[in-house]
């Protein structure tokens, strides 16, 4: 797989994901700070054009790779269990339901990651690719963020259920907002596509549905943003 951008390619030095290095010759103390992160790592590193990164990441990606593009192993295979028996404490869990646009998922690894929760939850097809842009639009936390990718979302919440972990659906006409929730329980968050919103099977398996109060014109959150306020109000009741 590959990625660009520095901090991505950085973190993944860092989760020692990373198999070798193409750098463009730019000079910066961040690129300076990612050669000898390398240099420590014993990853190769190979000099070429600027112009040859830019046929690596291709399309809309063309000129964001700040000069570095890595090939990076594949994280190891995590089932729903997984994420839940190797959780710090109780399980705080995301579940992506037909996310396809790769910077929402991105942003939602960032947010993840910040919030120290324990694992994302995505189907393994029509879904993002977590490639480069999702690396990108994560800042690096794509490297660290344990994932298990599942054939069936529904099935998937029915596994954690099993595991004793309550769903608790982000969708925009649920009576209960999102704030009366008790997410000091172990919580999977369950995030539907923009528009779209959770899918029927999905929506019907969740123990809470949960909706964002708004106040404004505009009647819907970017899914990044909607799943970001989720998981910190869990934080919030979390404690330090």
């Amino acid at each position: 797989m590959l990625i660009y951008g520095i901090n991505p390619v950085l973190e993944a030095l860092r989760a020692g994901r990373v198999e070798a290095i193409r750098i463009a010759d730019r000079e910066s103390s961040r690129l300076n700070a990612l050669l000898e992160a390398a240099e420590h790592a014993h990853v190769p590193v190979r000099r070429v054009e600027a112009a040859d990164l830019d046929r690596a990441v291709g399309g809309a990606a063309r000129h964001r790779h700040q000069g570095v593009v890595a090939e990076v192993r594949e994280a190891g295979r995590l089932s729903v269990e997984d994420l839940v028996t190797q959780a710090r404490g109780a399980p705080l869990i995301v579940v992506l339901d037909g996310i396809e646009d790769p910077h929402n998922v991105g942003a939602i690894l960032r947010t993840l990651d910040a919030a120290g929760a324990d694992g994302l939850v995505r189907q393994s097809r029509h879904a993002a690719a977590l490639g480069g842009a999702a690396a990108k639009a994560s800042a690096g936390a794509l490297a660290h963020v344990k994932i298990a990718e599942v054939v069936n979302i529904a099935r998937a919440l029915e596994t954690l259920k099993d595991a004793g972990v309550w769903t608790v659906g982000l969708a925009g006409d649920a009576p209960t907002r999102y704030d009366q929730i008790d997410y000091t329980l172990p919580t999977a968050l369950v995030v539907g596509a923009e528009g779209a919103g959770l899918r029927r099977l999905v929506r019907e398996r969740c123990d809470w549905l949960v909706s964002i109060p708004m106040r404004g014109h505009v009647q819907s959150l970017n899914a990044s943003v909607a799943a970001a306020i989720a998981l910190f109000e869990a934080v919030r009741q979390r404690g330090p």
